[in-house]
């Protein structure tokens, strides 16, 4: 089983992506870290991906997925999946692979994202990101409220997978 933890900068998915893995016992990766060097300075520097500048990092994120499915271990995945169309390249119809999305106000993810330091999304970015995001209908993934502290969102996702085979 794959889970994604999905949304805009500053929900919190590699903090509570982390955690989740850490608690099951899975692998994690962080998508940013897949960003190649040039989507990396682009965002630095404060301009917004295309989709053409995403297209391979969607890519590398897919085979990460697979790979995992191919060795059988379980894998947390933290990644914007913005949109549908991204959210369909990562899963590609695959039924182990499920959407978390972490879900909260506009002016919440910009205090975070002003408080970190040593990343390299630019902060301004953040309302790209909001314009561009296609939040997913309940039937796509686990809305989950990022008002609530990490940890009682990691119980909320245990507690959920333990009642269910998936999200």
């Amino acid at each position: 089983m794959t889970l994604i933890l999905m949304g805009p900068a500053g929900s919190g998915k590699s903090t509570i992506g982390r955690a989740l893995a850490a608690r099951l016992q899975w692998h994690f990766i962080d998508a940013d870290d897949l960003h190649d060097a040039s989507a990396k300075a682009k965002m630095s520097a404060g301009m917004a991906l295309t989709d053409a500048d995403r297209r391979p990092w969607l890519q590398a994120i897919r085979e990460a997925i697979v790979a995992h499915r191919h060795s059988g271990r379980p894998l947390v995945c933290a990644c914007s999946a913005l949109t549908r169309e991204y959210r369909r390249l990562l899963a590609q119809d695959d039924p182990d692979v499920h959407f978390l999305y972490l879900d909260g106000p506009a002016e919440l993810l910009a205090a975070r994202l002003r408080q970190r330091q040593g990343h390299f999304f630019a902060p301004p970015l953040l309302e790209s990101q909001l314009d561009l995001l296609q939040p997913p209908q309940a039937d796509e993934a686990m809305v989950l409220d990022i008002r609530r502290p990490p940890e009682a969102i990691v119980d909320q996702i245990v507690q959920h997978l333990s009642t269910k085979k998936g999200p």
